[in-house]
Formats: C-alpha cells, sequence, structure tokens
C-alpha cells in the first residue's frame, strides 16, 4: 500500500501569523523545513508534498518548497479538503498521512509505527493516535484512506471542510473502520504544537536544549516531565475547538 504524506501549510494564523516558515534551531531550519524532515526520516511514505493556498501571501511557502525539494500543490484557502483531493489527482497512493505545518517535533518512528500499523489491517478507512489521546499536542499522526478521503470530499460540510479528517470520525464513524493508537506513558496534558508566542518559547526551549535533530518521543516527555517550569510555558494555552478553527 502506498501511503502519500501531505504537510498543510499556510502564512495566514490569526493567532501566530507566518509561524510554519519560522526559523527553528541553530541552523535556521523553518519549522515546515522541520516537519518535511521528520517525514522522510520516518522512511515510511511513499510520496511527499505540501499543499498550500493559492494567495500571494503563500508565494513563500512554495518558494521554500522549492528550497527544500518537496514537491507543492496549491489550491483553495478554507476548503483545505478540496486542497487534499485536488492535490492527489494523478497521483498514485491509497491512503494520505496528513501534517500540519505547525508541528516541528514530530517523531519520525511514531509516523512509521502509524504507516505500519495501517497498511497491516485490512480495509481500515482511517487511523490516528488522537481518537483517544496519549501523545503531546503536536506529536500525533493519521491516515485516512483514499477512498474515505474522497467521500469526505462528497460529503463534509461547514467546518469539516477546513480539517480535512474530522467528517470521517465525527459524522461517518458509524459506517467507517476507524482504529487508534495508544502510547505509554500517557502525555495528553502536554503541548507541543505552535499556535502561539508561548508555544513557541516553549518550543524553542526544547530546540536549544535537546539539539537540532528528531526526538523520540518517550526522550521528550521525559525531559519535559522533569521541567514543569518549562512545561508551564504553554500550559494555559487551550487549542481552539473544531468549529473554531
Amino acid at each position: 500500500m502506498r501511503i502519500v504524506g501531505i504537510i498543510q501549510a499556510r502564512m495566514g494564523s490569526t493567532r501566530l501569523p507566518g509561524k510554519v516558515l519560522r526559523p527553528l534551531g541553530e541552523g535556521g531550519r523553518s519549522v515546515l523545513g522541520w516537519v518535511v524532515r521528520a517525514a522522510r526520516e520516518s522512511e515510511a511514505l511513499h510520496d511527499l508534498l505540501v499543499a498550500t493556498t493559492t494567495l500571494p501571501d503563500d508565494d513563500v511557502v512554495a518558494e521554500e518548497c522549492a528550497r527544500l525539494g518537496v514537491a507543492c500543490h496549491r489550491g483553495p484557502v478554507d476548503d483545505v479538503l478540496t486542497r487534499f483531493t485536488q492535490a492527489m489527482d494523478g497521483r498514485p497512493g491509497e491512503a494520505v498521512m496528513r501534517f500540519t505545518a505547525d508541528c516541528p517535533l514530530l517523531d519520525p518512528t511514531v509516523i512509521k509505527e502509524a504507516a505500519l500499523v495501517f497498511q497491516a489491517v485490512p480495509g481500515l478507512d482511517y487511523l490516528s493516535t488522537s481518537l483517544a489521546r496519549t501523545l503531546p499536542r503536536g506529536l500525533d499522526v493519521e491516515i485516512i484512506g483514499r477512498a474515505a478521503l474522497e467521500r469526505c470530499d462528497r460529503e463534509a460540510v461547514a467546518y469539516h471542510r477546513t480539517h480535512v479528517t474530522s467528517h470521517i470520525y465525527s459524522e461517518a464513524a458509524d459506517e467507517s473502520r476507524l482504529l487508534g493508537l495508544a502510547y505509554h506513558p500517557v502525555a495528553a496534558d502536554l503541548r507541543v504544537t505552535l499556535d502561539t508566542e508561548d508555544d513557541w518559547a516553549l518550543i524553542s526551549r526544547v530546540v536549544g536544549e535537546l539539539g537540532d535533530g528528531c526526538v523520540p518521543v518517550r526522550t521528550l516527555v521525559s525531559w519535559l516531565r522533569a521541567r514543569p517550569e518549562v512545561c508551564g510555558l504553554n500550559a494555559h494555552v487551550r487549542q481552539k475547538a473544531l468549529q473554531d478553527a
């Protein structure tokens, strides 16, 4: 089974505009570049591309993709679901692994494990580490079968078109085969996604201490647990509800 990785990225953000191209770490690798590297290091994907918008502001995202040597598709601004299905037009692949470009601390091992499980279980429509969240927010991985993605594109309305996969696990769950992956130790209370300046403070601290490479999830969780003052940097930040994001 061929799995295509698609990273959704755009410069627009209500809370932290331009976050996906912020330089992170001593080498100045962009946040998007961190996500691309983690996806590549997993060695789990048959293809990888970035899906951004047609807005002029996202020309710089396309330019960064060219610099990183990763394909780029440009599509609708708010209808991200259509952006994904358009990106898959003419591209071989039976499933899509969805990434967001604001999760620079992704663990390549988790990416690979998710891909292996999806490939091993016949007939799955959707797999995610967040159906019952155990990982820190910002390390989750999700995979949707191509047929299921196309079904979502036909049926999903309103905010489900922004979130790409939410229709299948909220509106079509009864007719779909879903599988959740759980990890130990449970660390769902931790937050390493990038949405605010306080998130940036925490992620910058992690990278400053643990270096410029991909960090295994258990190493990251252990390091954070031992430093409550670091966890406290963004503990107050609340994730937007699906209908508000």
